[in-house]
């Protein structure tokens, strides 16, 4: 019989990101008996923009680790987003809201709502209706939002980094500052230690890399290879500059924008409006992209910056005793706020792991959570594909190039399904697998939404239709009478708000 696995006692996280803090307060938090230290590193900074998020990440700070809610509001000042607003397309605009709007057959119709969305789709349920209308939120009789599960952030990073390093330290989590010179390797394979510009040598048993795209530890220690979307996306960077809200509503929703060589952003904070403009220096140069966007922008700074980045992941993201978080184990440009999405699944599955493993995982559990985070990072390459390959809208050569170029992956064969059969449910059967992120509702709305012809054509009896619309118009009037972010904000800032099942809060 074979030795067993190493026990894992202490474990150091490479980078005091979001991803590195969120890494050691899930750690910490669900196995406190280990020994969690963080590197915070003046070489691996805090990108100091706002981030969209997907609705697993209110979870996985309040229901999985527990955060009190108040307090986390009140510190890190975030403002809620219902879905993606996409303008886009021959449609012009649809909304990817973070419920079942297509996906969903009523009680009292024949098909799914999808197949009565050829001229208009919109308010197809509360969500999307809301996001229609510019509120945040029903109103209850008593006059509160009536906050529900389906709703995501708007968060500026900085805050959020803050109030996660408070949190982490509270619970146990030691914060070293320095500068990163290299990592020591033990000759089996596994690192050893962390060297420090200063001198110190930080050993542990297990490492996160969470040094974003420089991945000091698997990609330059271990020399994992790299597995490029430049196939599939064409896009390698983006113009970024927002500004000072002024009487601008707080929408709520993140707006998604077709442009010539890519699209733009715009992330809603409170106080501050977040844009930048993601594209293809193939098709246009960094120049013509910055004046692209200050003329489509004029409240923006006159000399936006420019980030660079490669889409793409690393073949493995757990390799010996490493497992990369965040940039460190790959990236894709923000189109549908994927980044933090995959922070908290991969954290949740590895955590599950070493919990399961009782801290000495076999090498084929190690084995599975590669599989599994590799098949996570190809559906999202998939389903972002599908943005740009059905777009028909944009005439210009980046668009043109989309169009014919775009490599789908194994998003293929569910195109070639809804083509034959429309939007039933049984196109979920035609899913790269059941876990993926975006499941089928995600899929439709971008072939509902790029008005992506089939063969499957309904024409609803005049009952069918009238019942449709009734429920459109029903939750049309619901939301016009909700409330907007700024009132939403109003009420869960009173002294007096307590929220649900919230301890001390």
């Amino acid at each position: 019989m074979s030795d067993s696995p190493p026990l894992i006692q202490d474990v150091l996280v490479l980078g005091a990101g979001s991803a590195g803090l969120l890494a050691a307060l899930s750690l910490k938090r669900k196995l406190p008996q280990l020994a969690v230290r963080i590197v915070r590193s003046p070489d691996i900074g805090v990108i100091g923009v706002g981030e969209g998020t997907t609705p697993n990440f209110p979870q996985h700070l309040f229901e999985y680790l527990g955060l009190n809610r108040k307090q986390f509001y009140a510190e890190a000042e975030p403002t809620w987003k219902l879905g993606i607003r996409f303008l886009w397309g021959i449609r012009g605009r649809f909304d990817y809201s973070f419920d079942q709007q297509l996906d969903f057959t009523a009680p009292d119709l024949r098909m799914p709502n999808g197949f009565y969305c050829d001229s208009e789709f919109r308010c197809l349920s509360l969500p999307s209706s809301l996001m229609w209308h510019g509120k945040a939120f029903a109103r209850q009789e008593n006059g509160c939002p009536d906050i529900q599960g389906w709703h995501a952030f708007h968060i500026e990073n900085e805050k959020l980094v803050s109030v996660l390093e408070s949190t982490a330290r509270a619970i146990g989590v030691e914060i070293i500052n320095g500068r990163v010179t290299g990592a020591e390797r033990l000759p089996a394979g596994p690192i050893a230690a962390v060297h420090l510009e200063d001198g110190q040598r930080l050993a542990a048993d297990f490492f996160i890399d969470a040094s974003g795209f420089r991945s000091e530890l698997l990609g330059k220690a271990l020399g994992e290879g790299y597995t490029s979307f430049s196939d599939a996306l064409f896009c390698d960077r983006a113009v970024v500059g927002g500004w000072d809200r002024s009487d601008e509503p707080i929408l709520p929703y993140t707006t998604a924008e077709e442009m010539d060589a890519g699209w733009s952003w715009q992330i809603e904070h409170e106080h501050h409006v977040n844009r930048g403009y993601v594209y293809s220096s193939s098709f246009i140069s960094d120049e013509q992209a910055a004046e692209e966007f200050l003329r489509k922008n004029p409240k923006a700074p006159k000399s936006p910056r420019v980030v660079k980045f490669r889409s793409g992941c690393y073949r493995r993201q757990w390799v010996e005793n490493v497992v990369a978080i965040g940039n460190a184990g790959g990236f894709v440009e923000p189109l549908e706020a994927t980044a933090l999405m995959i922070v908290c699944g991969n954290l949740q599955t590895l955590v599950e792991m070493l919990n399961r493993s009782r801290l000495q995982p076999t090498p084929s559990l190690r084995d599975l959570f590669n599989e599994l985070t590799g098949r996570g990072w190809t559906d999202i390459r998939d389903f972002l594909a599908l943005h740009y390959k059905l777009n028909q809208g944009p005439q210009t050569p980046f668009w043109d190039h989309c169009r014919a170029e775009t490599k789908l992956g194994a998003a293929d064969q569910l195109l070639d399904f809804y083509e034959e059969n429309g939007p039933t449910g049984f196109c979920r059967y035609r899913l790269s697998g059941m876990q993926n992120d975006f499941g089928l509702e995600g899929h439709l709305v971008m072939l509902v939404g790029n008005q992506v012809p089939h063969r499957a054509s309904y024409q609803p009896p005049a009952p069918d239709r009238q019942r449709h619309e009734a429920r459109r118009q029903h939750f049309s009037a619901l939301a016009a009478a909700g409330l907007d972010v700024k009132e939403a904000l109003a009420y869960i800032r009173h002294p007096g708000w307590h929220w649900h099942g919230d301890p001390a809060g």
